[in-house]
């Protein structure tokens, strides 16, 4: 089978993705007033709008209103003052009543965006020129959203038992009706993506805005984010669409990525050898690097879709949608632009720092504590040291950030500080000025030291003097060891060259 970049230079992929997540921050389910948690006991949070009891009926829940509205309206959709729900027709264990509650042509967000910037070696996946390029390879491009629409989950099934050899390997099935009702969003994209690294991007922005606005914890490993990867292919020049295949249920940015470069070269393979690209949905199985087909692809009429006629359309008014807009927080681009801008951060610090919202207020009460003057050591402490221990405290970073801006710490010696107080939540400065860690900056004390070393390597000055200036590294490490460590390396260099130079 072809690789992607050869496969690429003859074929336009046409990617498509169905992005999914529940509302996990919600106290109930969509329909009913039962507790929304998946880790209680199985079917302990259940009642007849659940189960799909005869005769009962729903009540929509206020909040995942807002909720979606709130996520339409960060991912620059048109909010609908109307819209209704639908019954979609489908009979499995999963949905008791046999039909989901999903909405129909019109959801509550219509018509959004989002923009991508695609930098590094995954921006070589795109070879046509339908973007501009910089002259690093980088390139931004917009994918437009279809829709956001809100449905119900289904319940969990769970096959236990089975014998060797059985087909399925199951000898049962149970059903855990706590996840069924649960309120879900689901976001379909115009098939604007046109490599892997693109749709893996704009996951990956999606779930940072999700996370941002609060509205779902966007675990991929638990399912509570999940997506759906369509991709067809056509000749390079043609606008005709091929016939799409559809990966269901990737849980990973790795996976997304991986199953759609797999099944473009698939693709690629079966039409240059003469064969039928199927419209199916197919599996990823990761231990083999490969999708596998599940079933032929159902159309919208086998669901007979139809106005559920035990709830009423909605009417959004603006003072809604309006009120909505007002509880929308500070974005992660608008956020990292303004830690860029304002802080002086380089860009890939601003965007790390932005993109967790945790990561986010962490930065932003351990700036506040050191100062906007030392903005750059908080962003150096908080993107390579903090994530390596848990438990570190804002005022923490915050400390060592001041003594790094201040030369009285190296990088190392900060490290082992953090790994030292965040076990115990001691103070970051009265650890330092107990062990004796700060660093001396007095040019005058450090000078005498310097000479001291020179003195007695005179080996190296010699050296030095005939040209190898790598000595210097090791004049430094004689200097630290002379003060015991108190010494600013970085003033140590510039010391000992300033006098080997003299």
């Amino acid at each position: 089978m072809k690789q992607l970049a050869e496969v690429l230079r003859d074929w336009e992929a046409v990617i498509g993705l169905e992005v999914h997540a529940e509302l996990t921050t919600l106290n109930t389910k969509m329909f009913c007033g039962c507790k929304l948690s998946h880790d209680d006991e199985p079917n302990a949070n259940v009642c007849p709008v659940c189960l799909g009891m005869p005769g009962a009926l729903p009540v929509p829940n206020a909040d995942a209103i807002r909720a979606i509205v709130k996520a339409g309206l960060a991912t620059n959709c048109e909010i609908q003052q109307r819209s209704l729900f639908y019954r979609k027709h489908y009979f499995y264990p999963d949905m008791a009543k046999n039909f989901q509650t999903t909405q129909g042509p019109v959801a509550f967000c219509m018509h959004g965006r989002l923009d991508l910037d695609v930098r590094g070696e995954g921006a070589a996946e795109r070879v046509d020129d339908a973007v501009d390029k910089a002259p690093d390879g980088s390139y931004e491009t917009s994918v437009r959203i279809l829709r956001i629409h809100m449905e119900e989950d289904a319940a969990k099934m769970v096959h236990v038992g089975g014998e060797e050899g059985r087909i399925g390997g199951a000898s049962e099935s149970l059903i855990d009706y706590n996840r069924c009702g649960t309120p879900l969003i689901e976001l379909v994209t115009e098939p604007d993506l046109r490599t892997p690294e693109e749709a893996r991007l704009f996951m990956e922005k999606l779930r940072r805005i999700y996370l941002a606005i609060g509205i779902s914890d966007c675990s991929l490993e638990s399912g509570s984010m999940r997506c759906d990867g369509n991709v067809s292919l056509r000749r390079r020049g043609s606008t005709e669409l091929g016939t799409k295949t559809e990966m269901k249920n990737l849980n990973s940015f790795k996976s997304l990525h991986d199953a759609l470069e797999y099944e473009i070269c698939r693709q690629a393979e079966v039409l240059e050898t003469g064969g039928t690209v199927y419209q199916e949905t197919r599996h990823w199985e990761p231990s083999r690097r490969r999708t596998v087909m599940m079933r032929r692809k159902e159309t919208a009429d086998d669901y007979r879709l139809f106005p559920d006629p035990d709830l009423a359309p909605f009417d959004l008014s603006r003072d809604f949608v309006d009120s909505v807009r007002a509880e929308l927080p500070e974005l992660p681009d608008a956020r990292a632009t303004r830690y860029a801008q304002e802080l002086g951060l380089k860009q890939a610090d601003a965007e790390q720092l932005a993109g967790e919202p945790a990561t986010a207020s962490f930065f932003d009460e351990a700036l506040a504590l050191a100062g906007v003057g030392v903005a750059r050591a908080v962003a150096n402490v908080c993107v390579n040291m903090v994530p390596a221990y848990p438990g570190a405290l804002p005022a923490q970073a915050a400390a060592l950030a001041r003594l790094l801006a201040e030369d009285a710490l190296t990088a190392s010696q900060a490290r082992e500080v953090l790994e030292a107080v965040s076990a115990t939540g001691e103070d970051a400065l009265a650890y330092v000025e107990a062990h004796g860690l700060r660093q001396s900056t007095d040019a005058a004390a450090l000078q005498a030291t310097v000479d001291e070393v020179l003195a007695r390597c005179t080996d190296q000055v010699r050296q030095y003097r005939e040209g190898n200036k790598k000595v210097v590294g090791f004049l430094v490490g004689q200097c630290m060891k002379a003060s015991r460590g108190q010494g600013n390396p970085k003033l140590f260099n510039q010391l000992l060259t300033a006098t080997l130079e003299g």
